[in-house]
């Protein structure tokens, strides 16, 4: 499992890998029911403290990405099911217009915006049948 985590930017690095583990299972690098690397592996492969890997999986295991069997270690959920979690949606909706202004600034067009978005999510398998618009 590759991660590349920018000690640079703005996001921590916990959330680093929570991106990152999301998206290869998004690009089904990563298949439901496949073994993670345990906090002590990935944080001596990472070269990053192993409480931070644990902040990743705990943060995983609470949006119900992954599963840690008791003596087994930690997996890939079996079924992924979204849910809605409205702060989180909110927080996203912020984002997303945070973005639109600093591209107008740049002077990207909406049209390019929405190239960019349908590329990502192509990437990403179109994994977003379930996403409910408003």
């Amino acid at each position: 499992m590759i991660l590349n985590l920018d000690p640079r930017s703005n996001t921590p690095i916990w959330e680093q890998v929570v991106h990152q583990i999301k998206e290869l299972i998004l690009k089904e690098i990563l298949q439901p029911e496949d073994k993670l690397p345990s906090v002590r592996e990935l944080s001596g492969t990472l070269l990053i403290n192993p409480n931070t890997v644990s902040k990743a999986y705990q943060e995983l295991e609470r949006q119900g990405i992954i599963e840690t069997l008791r003596g087994k270690g930690t997996f890939v959920s079996a079924s992924i099911t979204p849910r809605a979690d409205e702060q989180k949606i909110a927080e996203m909706k912020q984002q997303i217009k945070q973005l639109v202004i600093d591209a107008s600034y740049l002077g990207i067009d909406q049209q390019t915006l929405t190239l960019w978005i349908k590329k990502f999510s192509d990437e990403l398998g179109g994994h977003n049948d379930h996403v409910k618009n408003d």
